[in-house]
């Protein structure tokens, strides 16, 4: 397993949209949205490129206000889609493309149905992916654990939150360093 660098690595947000963060258990959705929060400050400050996609808006509603609020300040347009792996939708496909990353980090919902296609297709085009443990959700936690298990199996990397931006960071004593690390406590 290769270091994650920032300018190899791009943030995948999948699915993190109102109407279905209501049926997520409360405190996995805080985990979620707190630990995503983390990852799109340190990839804004690390300048790691960043993806989101929305299934079906009109049905599910837009990308929950904290994140979509990050996500707007760095000038990032959620991408709607129908599939259900994030991947088969051809403009998320391109959006990832066009940043040829190595490492595709990916956070979102739900781990066992959108989050698992698309780290399985993401792995199988060559990527490395490190779905982020502590900011995916499920309606069920046995879902979002054996969801975690299947991305597992089909080659990506369960990995806390903190380790990705651990990895992206490298030292202490950075400017952005004292940023993140001022998040964490």
């Amino acid at each position: 397993m290769d270091r994650l660098e920032p300018e190899s690595s791009l943030l995948l947000v999948v699915d993190v949209q109102e109407r279905l963060a209501v049926a997520m258990p409360p405190p996995s959705m805080e985990r979620l949205v707190a630990n995503a929060g983390l990852l799109l400050e340190a990839a804004r400050l690390l300048h790691v490129p960043v993806v989101c996609s929305e299934q079906y808006p009109k049905g599910l509603g837009p990308t929950v206000a904290a994140l979509a609020d990050r996500l707007r300040a760095m000038h990032v347009q959620p991408i709607d889609k129908l599939s259900f792996d994030a991947v088969d939708e051809p403009r998320v496909a391109q959006a990832i493309a066009a940043h040829s990353p190595r490492a595709v980090v990916v956070v979102g919902m739900e781990t066992h149905v959108c989050v698992f296609q698309t780290a399985r297709h993401l792995a199988r085009r060559g990527h490395a992916v490190y779905v982020v443990a502590d900011a995916v959700a499920s309606r069920r936690e046995e879902h979002r654990a054996l969801g975690l298990s299947l991305c597992e199996r089909a080659g990506a990397v369960a990995i806390p939150a903190e380790s990705v931006v651990f990895d992206w960071l490298r030292f202490a004593g950075t400017d952005e360093f004292k940023v993140i690390s001022r998040l964490l406590r």
